[in-house]
């Protein structure tokens, strides 16, 4: 049926989605949701707006989820949505399977560089395999693919400038260290998620 609708499913594919979200909800889960330490992105924005205006997470998170998805189907196509859902309710499965756990790494709430760097590591590589199978893990994510497709930038690029945008409003209420810490993973995750997904694609 997903066939007749032009989209190409491959186990590799499916592989890497799966794979990928299960990284990307397990860093979050053990390092960036006890550290303090702060993504860019939808997620730095949604806190943003709620500490500015007092809107829900839960609100602001969906419709900006949406819109971003929505651009991404418009410039990538079916193919990016399917993997999208693939991915995201990945994430969300497995979220909810860690959840069960207690945390690996509790003193990393008073490590906040060893935190960047760790997380770092596991946003990139998570949301690096589900970009190179070809969807979205988040809608940040699915909002960067869409415009390195539009505007021929690399994507760790547009990662650095949107998330150095969100940090900057950040400032106004983030102590200076968090935010420098912050800024550290962004740069480190960005860059890892530009590298795999291009690796091998120049070999023949």
């Amino acid at each position: 049926m997903l066939s007749r609708l032009g989209i190409e499913i491959t186990p590799r594919r499916l592989a890497l989605s799966l794979i990928g979200s299960a990284i990307l909800a397990f860093g979050l889960y053990n390092v960036h949701a006890f550290s303090g330490v702060m993504e860019g992105g939808v997620l730095g924005l949604t806190l943003l707006l709620y500490h500015w205006f007092s809107i829900s997470p839960a609100i602001s998170g969906l419709i900006l989820n949406v819109l971003c998805y929505a651009i991404g189907f418009t410039t990538l196509g079916r193919d990016f949505l399917f993997y999208s859902a693939i991915s995201g309710g990945g994430f969300s499965v497995f979220y909810a399977i860690f959840e069960r756990f207690e945390p690996l790494w509790p003193q990393l709430e008073q490590m906040p560089l060893a935190a960047a760097l760790i997380g770092a590591l596991f946003v990139g590589v998570g949301v690096g395999l589900s970009v190179r199978a070809g969807g979205a893990p988040g809608g940040d994510d699915a909002l960067a693919m869409s415009v390195s497709k539009l505007t021929g930038l690399k994507i760790e690029q547009v990662y650095l400038i949107s998330d150095l945008t969100v940090l900057a409003l950040s400032a106004t209420y983030l102590p200076l260290h968090m935010l420098a810490c912050s800024l550290l993973t962004v740069i480190l995750s960005g860059r890892l998620v530009g590298v795999i997904q291009r690796a091998g694609k120049g070999k023949k």
